[in-house]
């Protein structure tokens, strides 16, 4: 039976990956202007948060995924950082909710790094 921390990890990357198709236009609204390809970023992105959620619940493909969501996280912070840059365009958020989320961007990645610390350690020693 999966930890915890990882079915907590999984449900939200898998719902969040979930999202990027049925709310497409939402997150598509969110990309800042310089990226192009909108769309193609926010199905891509969908995809590996699936695959990333999936994938950390399995032991085998547990320390690649639990990397693959760090960067992940890492990749979409723009996307955050134009939110709050921009909450004249978001009305449906607080003006304060899209600030505070963005520290809450690094809780969420030392939350993964966390929840894979076994496999890490594991795989360190095994290559000594």
């Amino acid at each position: 039976m999966p930890r915890v921390p990882l079915l907590i990890i999984s449900i939200f990357f898998i719902t969040g990956g979930i999202s990027h198709f049925v709310v497409t236009n939402s997150f598509v609204m969110a990309m800042p202007d310089y990226l192009g390809y909108h769309k193609e970023l926010v199905i891509i992105s969908g995809v590996f948060e699936i695959l990333g959620g999936i994938g950390i619940l399995v032991p085998q493909t547990r320390l690649f995924a639990g990397y693959g969501l760090i960067a992940l996280i890492i990749a979409v912070y723009p996307a955050n950082i134009n939110m709050a840059l921009h909450p004249e365009k978001y009305k449906e958020f607080s003006e304060l909710f899209l600030y505070v989320r963005l520290p809450f961007q690094f809780l969420f990645v030392w939350f993964v790094w966390r929840a894979i610390t076994p496999e890490r350690l594991k795989n360190k020693h095994a290559t000594k």
